[in-house]
């Protein structure tokens, strides 16, 4: 991936939609790690969480990038190309969940068994 603005399915200017997961914040759910929507900020949580809503997003609004959401990490997936890249384009502030927040997380709403239920 190059770092022109111009590539397709990507705005850099889009905030994150928030700190965690959208539908799960919504739902009362918990997530494993986040991914970020590089077209229009969407944060979902990753196919290793229970709902697997980053993807679920892309298969509503066809946006084809996301990017960790993770602290330290920059990696994009495109689900268009099925294609990991290891660096892309700057997005917008910030560019991860809290700090201290916890993977999994949200504090609070894990449960004691989390790594059994991903392991289904």
């Amino acid at each position: 991936m190059t770092s022109d603005s111009a590539i397709d399915g990507l705005d850099p200017e889009a905030a994150p939609s928030g700190a965690g997961c959208v539908e799960c914040d919504a739902d009362g759910g918990w997530w494993f790690h986040l991914r970020r929507c590089a077209q229009c900020g969407h944060v979902g949580c990753c196919d290793s969480s229970p709902a697997k809503h980053a993807t679920g997003h892309f298969r509503e609004t066809g946006h084809p990038l996301v990017q960790s959401f993770e602290p330290g990490e920059g990696w994009y997936w495109d689900y268009a190309a099925n294609e990991m890249y290891e660096s892309g384009p700057e997005l917008a502030p910030p560019t991860s969940h809290p700090v201290d927040q916890p993977a999994p997380g949200p504090a609070g709403r894990v449960p004691s068994d989390w790594a059994q239920v991903l392991r289904g």
